[in-house]
C-alpha cells in the first residue's frame, strides 16, 4: 500500500470513527433525556419499552419517513436543473408532473407504457425461473447426495458474489468477438449474435444474467422450507400408494406455500427494482431498447435532471409495486397461509 493510499484510507477511518462516536453519544443523550422524561417525570409503566423503541423510532423517521415526504414535495414542485435552488411547490406542478408520467416520453423516445410492459416481462420471466430453477435443485439437495455441502456451496457463489462484479463479469462473456458465448457458439457452427448491441438480444442477455445470480436465493429459502417438512407426510402417502407426482402436488407444494409466499413477493420486487444487472451490462448499449421502470427513472433525474418529474415517477412506481403484492396476496391467499 503507497504512503498516499495509506493516508487516505487513514482519513476515511478516523471519518467513519468521529461519526460512529457522535451517533454514540447522540443515542446516549437520547435515551438520558427518554429517561429524565418518561421515568422521573411522567412515570409511565411502559417507559423501558418506549426508551429501546426510540433510537430506532428515530432512525425510521430520518431515513424513510422522511425522505419519502421530501419526495412527495418535490413531486409537487417544478425543480429542475435550472431550478436546483429555488424551485416552487404547488398543486400544478404535481398534477403536470404525474400527467407527464404517463403522457410523455420518460426519456427521448420509450413511453411509461412501453417500459410498463418490458417491466412486467423482465419481472415475470425473471420471478418464474427463480422460483422453477431453485424448486429444482433445493428437491435434488433435499435428496441423499454425497458432497451435498460442496453442492451446496458451488451453486450459492452467484449469489454471494457482489452483483456489480457479476454484472460486469457477464458483460464481457457477452462480447461479440472475444466473449464466451459467442465464442462457444462459433464452435458450434452457429454465427455469433450481436448481444449488447442488437436490443432484443441484449434484453435476453440481461434476463440470462439475472435468472444466473436470483436461482440460489431461491434455492436456500425452498431448501430451508424442504427441510422443515416432517417426512412422516411422506412415508403416509408411499403407504397409501401416492406417486412421487401426488406427493409433490398434495404434500411438499401446500406445505411450501408458506414459505414461497414472502419469497417470490420478496422476488417480485427486487426483481422489479433490479437496476445494477441492465444499467452495468447495457450501459452504452442499445438507446432506451433494455430499460425498464427503474433505470429509465435513473436517466430521467441523473441525465436529464427533470428532479420533479422524476420524484412523481417514483411515486407511481412505488404505488404499481403496492398494487402488484397485493394482488398477487390476494390472489395466492399468501397472507392467510401464513398466518396459520
Amino acid at each position: 500500500m503507497t504512503p498516499l493510499t495509506w493516508d487516505i484510507a487513514s482519513r476515511g477511518l478516523m471519518e467513519a470513527g468521529r461519526i460512529l462516536a457522535f451517533l454514540a453519544a447522540g443515542v446516549a443523550i437520547l435515551e438520558a433525556l427518554a429517561y429524565l422524561v418518561l421515568h422521573k417525570w411522567l412515570k409511565l409503566k411502559h417507559s423501558l419499552p418506549i426508551m429501546l423503541m426510540l433510537p430506532a423510532l428515530i432512525a425510521v423517521i430520518a431515513l424513510i419517513i422522511y425522505p419519502f415526504g421530501f419526495n412527495l414535495k418535490l413531486a409537487f414542485s417544478n425543480m429542475s436543473m435550472y431550478r436546483f435552488k429555488e424551485f416552487a411547490v404547488g398543486l400544478s406542478y404535481g398534477v403536470q408532473n404525474f400527467l407527464d408520467v404517463f403522457r410523455a416520453p420518460v426519456l427521448q423516445n420509450v413511453t411509461f407504457f412501453q417500459l410498463l410492459l418490458r417491466t412486467m416481462v423482465w419481472t415475470v420471466v425473471n420471478v418464474f425461473f427463480h422460483v422453477l430453477g431453485g424448486l429444482f435443485l433445493a428437491i435434488l439437495l433435499n435428496r441423499p447426495l454425497r458432497g451435498k455441502a460442496i453442492y451446496r456451496t458451488l451453486l450459492t457463489i452467484p449469489w454471494a458474489i457482489p452483483q456489480v462484479i457479476a454484472a460486469l463479469a457477464w458483460k464481457n462473456e457477452f462480447h461479440y468477438q472475444y466473449g464466451f458465448v459467442n465464442v462457444f457458439l462459433r464452435r458450434l457452427g452457429l454465427a455469433p449474435i450481436q448481444w449488447l448491441s442488437d436490443p432484443k438480444w441484449a434484453f435476453l442477455a440481461v434476463i440470462i444474467v439475472n435468472v444466473w445470480l436470483g436461482i440460489p436465493f431461491m434455492m436456500v429459502v425452498i431448501l430451508g422450507g424442504l427441510q422443515s417438512i416432517s417426512p412422516e407426510y411422506y412415508d403416509a402417502a408411499q403407504i397409501d400408494g401416492a406417486s412421487g407426482w401426488q406427493q409433490f402436488k398434495s404434500i411438499t407444494m401446500p406445505l411450501l406455500k408458506p414459505v414461497l409466499t414472502p419469497a417470490i413477493i420478496l422476488g417480485i420486487v427486487w426483481t422489479f427494482n433490479n437496476f445494477n444487472v441492465i444499467y452495468l451490462i447495457t450501459k452504452g448499449g442499445p438507446m432506451e431498447g433494455t430499460d425498464i421502470l427503474v433505470t429509465s427513472l435513473y436517466k430521467a433525474v441523473f441525465e436529464f435532471y427533470r428532479y420533479g418529474f422524476g420524484a412523481a415517477y417514483s411515486t407511481v412506481i412505488l404505488v404499481l409495486l403496492l398494487i402488484f403484492t397485493w394482488i398477487y396476496l390476494r390472489v395466492t391467499r399468501g397472507v392467510e397461509e401464513v398466518a396459520e
